[in-house]
């Protein structure tokens, strides 16, 4: 899962370790681990690596932020020797730079979904460790109760809701647009919802061209159909564009000025720690964009990847940190989801890990993390910004032609 986490890596720029300081004469080789989290993430990873008991090497733990790809650079006695990688899409473009994942792991890098991105002509090269429910919507009961609706069963329950919310002086949205992932995770839902065939056609091409598709340019359609509604964002174009994900999330539960936002499972403890009612969390899920349609469920996560060359310490660590009850630390925090596990969370949760694993549900991984260059920061990032600047606010009269602008930044890109 791909989250922004410079809001925090100011405090946490210096590396952090666990255990014992780095390589000391006398004492065994650290075992680098570099993640992407922060703050709360990283807190709760330190437990975790707490709960592992007495380990016979030091542990040190690096945070890279969104620059997690740098992981792959150089050689040196500085790199890591485990990523905790946020974008499994990465697996199959660097398998020259990974070994193979201990033959008594395999089997879980072989799950549904997972497979995919970490098993290559039958080797398996990274282990799942966090799972990311990114369909979910957390939102305000009470303001929902008070206007007198319930949430959406269907796209056009969600845009009939956002009216009646607006009608009634409620701000319906809070949008993170500061952190261009939130804008795929929502372009990923409705495509998904529209054209499932289409989403796992670009998600397995070797050469995905979005701008090809017709149901591409149908999803941004819909999709401007929200955004673009009157007073639909809180704080509008102008604060969505630099507002990052935990903000928007605290505009929700904190502030109070919009009722829902688009976030995934692990906004669950920025939304406790907010919320001035503990009772007044409610989430619900992306809903089907047609009757008898299935509901999309978009899937991200972190896995465990071993850099070349690795050591027999690495290899212990990420068979401790795959064990079941490994994560129960973080689990307990909130805001973590373990592959096919369903117990043990909060009730938001398990509502979620429960959609994970029930049969005939509408899986696919998150499309960005497939796409390479065309789903980052300088593809199709940049692309749903600009969209959103051109029709933020100004109705459904500047959806055609800002969308017809998005899919020619997108042959750009292509190009």
């Amino acid at each position: 899962m791909r989250s922004s986490r410079r809001a925090f890596l100011g405090a946490a720029a210096t590396l952090v370790v666990a255990g014992c300081s780095s390589d000391v004469l006398g004492l065994r080789r650290s075992v680098r681990v570099a993640v992407s989290w922060s703050g709360q993430e990283l807190r709760a990873f330190h437990k975790v690596l707490d709960g592992l008991g007495g380990l016979e090497y030091p542990v040190e733990v690096v945070p890279l932020g969104d620059d997690i790809s740098t992981a792959f650079g150089a050689r040196s006695t500085r790199r890591p020797d485990i990523v905790m990688l946020p974008q499994p899409g990465l697996v199959p473009r660097h398998l020259h730079d990974l070994e193979p994942i201990p033959d008594d792991l395999a089997d879980l890098g072989r799950a549904r979904l997972w497979k995919e991105q970490l098993v290559h002509d039958g080797t398996t090269y990274g282990v799942p460790f966090k799972t990311a429910h990114k369909s979910a919507v957390w939102y305000r009961p009470s303001v929902f109760q008070q206007v007198g609706v319930q949430p959406p069963r269907l796209w056009a329950d969600w845009l009939d809701l956002n009216r009646t919310l607006t009608q009634a002086g409620v701000t319906p949205l809070s949008l993170a647009a500061g952190d261009g992932w939130v804008l795929t995770d929502f372009l990923e839902n409705v495509l998904l919802g529209i054209a499932p065939a289409v989403y796992a056609g670009l998600a397995m091409a070797a050469d995905p061209r979005p701008s090809r598709q017709p149901q591409f340019a149908a999803a941004l359609r819909l999709l401007g159909t929200m955004w673009s509604a009157p007073d639909a964002l809180a704080g509008g174009v102008k604060r969505s564009l630099v507002q990052q994900f935990p903000d928007a999330v605290v505009e929700v539960f904190g502030h109070r000025r919009a009722a829902m936002v688009l976030a995934s499972d692990f906004a669950e403890p920025v939304v406790r720690s907010f919320a001035a009612d503990p009772d007044d969390i409610g989430v619900f899920t992306f809903p089907p964009l047609e009757p008898g349609a299935a509901a999309p469920v978009v899937v991200g996560g972190d896995v465990m990847v071993l850099p070349k060359p690795t050591t027999e310490d690495a290899r212990d660590l990420v068979r401790r940190l795959a064990a079941p009850t490994a994560a129960d630390p973080w689990i307990k925090e909130g805001g973590f989801l373990v592959d096919g596990r369903v117990s043990g969370y909060s009730p938001e949760l398990t509502r979620l890990a429960e959609q994970l694993t029930r049969r005939g549900e509408q899986l696919q991984f998150d499309l960005s993390d497939l796409l390479g260059r065309l789903g980052d920061i300088n593809g199709l990032w940049r692309v749903l910004t600009d969209f959103l600047t051109r029709i933020g606010g100004r109705g459904a009269a500047a959806v055609t032609e800002a969308v017809d602008a998005a899919m020619s930044e997108l042959r750009e890109v292509e190009g």
